[in-house]
């Protein structure tokens, strides 16, 4: 890490490293976790540049993830899926819509198979066993694990929570957050880790849009306990993965249960104050959420479940694609500059609202290249609840799904310069279903994805207005994938106030 760097004054949450726009203690775990040192090996594919900043350089195509190039044993997958689920996804799934697998696992690229599977007869299987496993102690019966009837009444409950009629109020929190973090990031020039700042940002709109205005609950706590909760949950195990029984003893066992039992403690107390605060007038998420419960009875339980399952997606998804978007952005300053045109010409100085995003078609389009690229949501699996063909290919009860969306939104069959950044490819016909996934699709399409793309284009238009992104010398890691899809390490990036 950079050795000069002095600190900075933040109004919402305190003093900041300068170049990382993070709470000093945020900062201090990302330091001194794994996933965020330089390794030699995770190095690989080195982006550099010598140019002035905001001036056009030699295309240069984005970073890419590790793909398997040979076949990978049953043992090795379990391994390797536990540390990296890219490394284990055949690399032949960039240039085939559809490949079998060892033992009864299929990979499906294909748009058609998809949008049958999703939204057709094969709507109604269920998650794969291995992701519930993997899950089940973060999110609980929440409805992002939840089936039939149960999974039917938690969608109908909190469906209403994301209507577009509701983004506006949210989107103020966004922009609030966008604010604060680009007067931090013009106060000086220099390296930032937009890998860091990004979380920074979701978790700030999380603690403003779910667990503000609580005095029994100290923003510190929440840093705390959501810090430690997201650390838990991104251990994946072997066994799980393995789908090996329950009760065999998982190596997280051994490690206190604590971030996830006080973070539910926490979630807990929350809801139970803000229910007895009666709120007349929603001020933000959980008073919409508690409205919502107060028509339609849910036990305390799965409430704590799914206000966390929100959290957790909230937070991982948005802040994922907020730092591969300023990457691409700084990778493509004419794409970067007419953004900002873009922006500017909407609002000019004034916080940027849900309604103004509506008018920002290129920032939009940037937004959904960044998800075709680097989708949190890289990879998915469903379990065939019945005997099906499709397409000619017989797919039995109990086999595995398997729907790399990485690779689907990096085909070569299906899209031209898979590899390169094109935002265009949003601005002209809509794609065929099935093509770009990465919310799903079906009935158990994200929730929560009007939500994440407000988010993801207020913060950015809120920074990018004041500030500009450019390649610095720093190596830039692969993406790698575990709870979701994020960098393998630092994305350090140039900004300059502007």
């Amino acid at each position: 890490m950079p050795e000069t760097l002095d600190l900075i004054r933040c109004p919402m949450v305190g003093w900041f490293p300068h170049g990382f726009v993070r709470p000093n203690v945020v900062w201090q775990w990302y330091n001194s976790s794994a996933q965020f040192q330089l390794k030699t090996q995770q190095m690989t594919d080195i982006v550099k540049t010598e140019r002035a900043p905001g001036t056009a350089q030699p295309a240069v195509l984005p970073i890419k993830a590790q793909l398997a190039e040979a076949p990978v044993g049953l043992l090795k997958f379990a391994k390797l899926a536990g540390r990296n689920m890219l490394e284990v996804i055949p690399i032949e799934t960039t240039t085939q819509t559809y490949l079998k697998g060892p033992l009864n696992i299929h990979y499906i690229c294909d748009p058609e198979i998809i949008t049958e599977l999703l939204v057709g007869e094969g709507r109604r299987f269920p998650k794969a066993q291995f992701t519930k496993d993997i899950l089940g102690s973060a999110v609980g019966n929440s409805m992002m694990l939840s089936e039939g009837e149960k999974w039917k009444a938690q969608r109908r409950r909190y469906s209403p929570l994301f209507a577009a009629r509701n983004l506006p109020l949210l989107s103020q929190h966004f922009a609030e957050t966008g604010k604060e973090i680009a007067a931090s990031l013009r106060e000086g020039s220099g390296l930032v880790d937009v890998a860091q700042m990004a979380p920074a940002a979701t978790l700030t709109n999380i603690s403003r849009v779910i667990f503000s205005g609580n005095e029994e609950v100290s923003a510190e706590q929440i840093r705390v306990g959501l810090r430690n909760y997201f650390e838990y949950i991104s251990e994946l195990s072997l066994f799980d993965v393995m789908g090996l029984p329950s009760w065999l003893p998982r190596k997280k066992w051994f490690k206190s249960k604590a971030p996830v039992t006080d973070m539910r403690a926490l979630a807990r107390q929350v809801i139970e104050s803000r229910r007895a605060e009666s709120r007349p007038i929603p001020l933000d998420f959980l008073d919409l959420m508690i409205a919502a419960l107060e028509e339609d009875f849910e036990d305390i339980e799965t409430t704590v479940d799914n206000l966390l399952t929100f959290v957790v997606a909230g937070h991982e998804t948005s802040a994922n694609a907020l730092a591969w978007g300023a990457y691409l952005l700084a990778l493509h300053p004419d794409v970067q500059n007419a953004v900002r045109q873009e922006i500017t010409d909407i609002s000019p100085d004034e916080p940027i609202t849900f309604d103004d995003i509506q008018k920002m078609p290129l920032l939009r389009a940037h937004t959904k290249e960044t998800l075709r690229l680097y989708p949190s949501a890289a990879f998915f699996a469903r379990d065939a609840g019945a005997d099906i063909t499709i397409k000619g290919i017989k797919f039995a009860k109990g086999d595995a799904l398997f729907y790399p969306v990485y690779s689907l939104h990096r085909n070569e069959v299906l899209w031209e310069d898979p590899d390169a950044y094109k935002p265009e490819r949003f601005m002209g016909a809509p794609l065929p279903r099935g093509q770009y996934i990465p919310f799903g699709d079906g009935p158990r399409v994200c929730i929560g994805a009007q939500y994440a793309e407000a988010e993801m284009m207020v913060l950015m238009a809120s920074i990018l207005r004041g500030v500009a992104f450019d390649i610095g010398d720093a190596p830039i890691p692969r993406p790698v994938l575990t709870f979701t899809m994020r960098a393998g390490g630092p994305i350090m990036l140039r900004t300059r106030p502007v």
